[in-house]
């Protein structure tokens, strides 16, 4: 199913922590509401709680996006799910939790069809987190969705090493632990995520040339969007998916109009 992302004739749209322009990210809610919107895919990132339970939440910290402070692997489970993972964004929002990862694959049971780009933060116990993720991933049959990423090229390598799955890193002076050579981080990328400051259509050949797939993120407004497709990273990963889904639209009547194909 994430072979379908290898068409450049189509651009796909990933929602970055879920809808977060409107919603608290790495929410069930923000997750939720990407999906109604129709996008194509869902970001996440997972680290894992003080007991050993894999957590669905960006930072290190708890500090930016609950009413908790400190590291959130000081943090039981049932600690975590205490907190207030709404109310910093607006106080409609009071009251979400954090999700656990197996309440955010509970989700995706009534869409089949959307892909995953499951992000392993870099953390002491990241591979324990990539293996309880991927044998969750397994249970629930969702691995022909997903694409794993980090920013740490280890986590990357022990992916692709030990899994065989597909894997996106980041440019090699963005990783850490990044190995040079023919045999070295690169080697175990299918993809490549390019931020919107590094992005060029010279570098996205570059990374073609070397099998890796390219994309970008996160082009957040209509001439970003324009930017990026003509870069030739169609897809995008977005904190604002209405620019990228408006254009994506108008392309593909466009391409109607003209008697071509969609």
């Amino acid at each position: 199913m994430i072979n379908r992302l290898e068409n450049k004739n189509s651009i796909t749209i990933a929602a970055h922590r879920g809808l977060k322009c409107e919603y608290p990210e790495n929410t069930l809610l923000a997750f939720r509401e990407a999906l109604e919107l129709g996008v194509d895919m869902l970001e996440l990132d997972l680290r894992m709680s003080k007991d050993g339970v894999v957590m669905v939440i960006h930072d290190a910290t708890l500090d930016r996006t609950t009413n908790g402070s400190g590291q959130v692997s000081d943090y039981t489970a049932q600690e975590l799910k205490q907190l207030d993972a709404g109310g910093w964004f607006h106080p409609v929002f009071e009251g979400l939790k954090i999700p656990t990862f197996e309440e955010f694959c509970g989700l995706l049971a009534d869409y089949p069809d959307v892909l995953l780009n499951v992000e392993i933060k870099p953390s002491p116990d990241a591979r324990a987190v990539a293996d309880q993720a991927i044998a969750m991933l397994e249970r629930h049959g969702y691995l022909p969705r997903c694409v794993f990423t980090s920013f740490d090229a280890d986590i990357v390598a022990y992916i692709h090493d030990r899994y065989g799955l597909k894997t996106q890193g980041f440019p090699g002076e963005l990783m850490s632990n990044f190995a040079e050579g023919p045999d070295g981080t690169y080697s175990k990328m299918w993809a490549v995520g390019i931020s919107m400051k590094l992005l060029s259509s010279q570098l996205v050949k570059q990374f073609e040339e070397m099998g890796i797939l390219a994309w970008s993120y996160c082009p957040d407004q209509d001439q970003q969007v324009y930017d990026s497709l003509g870069c030739g990273a169609n897809l995008m990963t977005v904190n604002n998916p209405y620019p990228a889904m408006s254009i994506r639209k108008q392309i593909a009547a466009e391409a109607v109009n003209n008697g071509g194909a969609v």
